[in-house]
């Protein structure tokens, strides 16, 4: 049944090629971003779970 209903899809061979694209362009994009972040946010995030105290994000501050 999932073959007939396949095959009588017109240009059913592009979403394949389609996902296939999606999934590449995603994977670059995070290997350059990997490249790309600057040092201090990879450490500050990477002592985020040792930290005990909520931090105070200071850019949200009405004083």
């Amino acid at each position: 049944m999932k073959k007939d209903i396949l095959s009588s899809m017109e240009n059913i061979e592009i979403y394949p090629i389609i996902s296939l694209l999606i999934f590449v362009i995603f994977f670059i994009g995070m290997f350059w971003w990997v490249l790309k972040v600057d040092r201090t946010y990879v450490d500050h995030m990477k002592e985020m779970p040792f930290n005990d105290e909520p931090q105070k994000d200071k850019s949200n501050e009405n004083v």
